[in-house]
């Protein structure tokens, strides 16, 4: 079984709930981000999302924007990030997905991108503009291989096209809790719970809540209807802003999510 699979499975039978961490590879270099990483896992992170620094993000908001900026900056890429995971491996074995946008996987090769990040012990990825109807082939090279190819369902998502996504995903189901960017503000309305429900009715794979949640109270109401919470803006903009406090804030989080 694949390590996000094994982690969900084992979550589910202590009847806890998936903390999953983002960062921005790269910010403010390879190293710091080794750091990051490692304190991430030793505070209970279940799954980390390593973002892969772009120059055109759609989904991101300014938080990550800024990290991408400082990122490449300090030349970070898919080609240099992947191999860094490698070296991570060394270190920790908590599962690692990327969040990256298609156009360095394209330009890279679906094939080897695939095949290299499998190598180097990365168990997914998360291509935002990349919709499963798009993604056929790298749907099909990602299952051969045992990789994990996550997919979004929005707030907006008809119940035909949330079947069609939750399919195509492995893994887990990322679920964007709000029509806009990361780092948005977070409201958990009545149509928002009973959407999330509505996913998890349609498939029996977790269902992880990303985009908005930005406190430990956020993480608290989302891990009541979730199976997994994903926070990203929130700690790339502490370990940037207030680096000494960012222990703290993540050890929160996790206590939060329970």
């Amino acid at each position: 079984m694949k390590r996000i699979e094994t982690t969900f499975k084992k979550l589910k039978s202590e009847n806890k709930k998936a903390f999953i961490p983002y960062i921005m590879a790269g910010d403010p270099n390879l190293e710091k981000t080794m750091e990051h990483v490692l304190m991430l896992s030793e505070c209970g992170a279940d799954i980390i999302e390593l973002g892969v620094p772009f120059s055109d993000p759609l989904a991101d908001g300014p938080t990550i924007q800024r990290a991408a900026e400082r990122a490449l900056k300090a030349g970070a890429t898919l080609k240099k990030i992947i191999p860094f995971v490698k070296k991570l491996r060394q270190r920790t074995q908590v599962p690692i997905v990327l969040m990256t946008y298609y156009n360095p996987v394209f330009k890279y090769g679906e094939a080897a991108f695939i095949k290299d990040s499998v190598d180097a012990g990365i168990d997914g990825v998360i291509i935002p503009d990349l919709p499963p109807e798009e993604g056929e082939d790298f749907i099909k090279l990602s299952s051969d291989a045992n990789f994990s190819a996550i997919f979004l369902v929005a707030p907006t998502s008809t119940k035909e096209r949330i079947k069609r996504i939750v399919s195509s995903s492995s893994g887990f189901v990322y679920y964007v809790s709000i029509t806009g960017i990361t780092g948005s503000k977070l409201t958990l309305e009545e149509t928002f719970k009973s959407h999330i429900a509505s996913v998890k009715k349609l498939t029996d794979k977790p269902v992880a809540v990303g985009f908005g949640v930005s406190t430990p109270e956020d993480a608290k109401k989302v891990s009541q209807i979730a199976d997994g919470v994903i926070v990203g803006s929130a700690i790339v903009k502490k370990f940037y802003e207030h680096p000494a406090g960012a222990k703290e804030f993540i050890k929160k989080l996790r206590e939060a999510i329970g």
